[in-house]
């Protein structure tokens, strides 16, 4: 299980050290080998491996005649790429998914479980501030009764 934030830098030529804390569990759960991809919050996604295979088939598995199931096929499996951690723990990102969630030089990278999200800073405190505020402060139905 991948928990916690950590504020990172990405290097010059794009690529993001791995905390030491996670890359034990990386190279164990599939070898240092995992997959990053868009997310329509416009971070990035990243998983090891043996976590993504299965979410790829179910997505690859539903009707692509479905507009929305198209579009999140395409953003999903269509912009995932393979990576692996080189021998100092680093994966490089490509260029296209740095773009696409505006990743400079800082980033936030956030456990989620199985997988992490890897945000641009900024949007991560926008993100930050409005997980604070319910809308018309109403608790989403999923979560009545739930406590802490």
């Amino acid at each position: 299980m991948f928990r916690g934030v950590a504020t990172l830098n990405l290097d010059s030529k794009g690529r993001l050290a791995v905390p030491s804390r996670y890359r034990d569990a990386l190279m164990v759960h599939g070898a240092g080998r995992v997959v990053v991809t868009a997310d329509p919050s416009q971070c990035l996604l990243l998983f090891p491996l043996p976590e993504w295979e299965p979410i790829e088939k179910k997505l690859n598995s539903l009707s692509s005649f479905n507009p929305q199931t198209r579009s999140l096929q395409r953003l999903l499996v269509g912009n995932a790429a393979d990576l692996e951690l080189d021998s100092a723990g680093r994966v490089l990102l490509p260029a296209m998914l740095r773009q696409f969630a505006a990743l400079e030089k800082n980033v936030v990278l956030v456990g989620q479980g199985v997988k992490f999200e890897l945000w641009n800073e900024e949007r991560w405190q926008a993100q930050m501030e409005q997980a604070l505020v319910f809308k018309d402060g109403a608790m989403p139905p999923e979560l009545e009764g739930f406590s802490l």
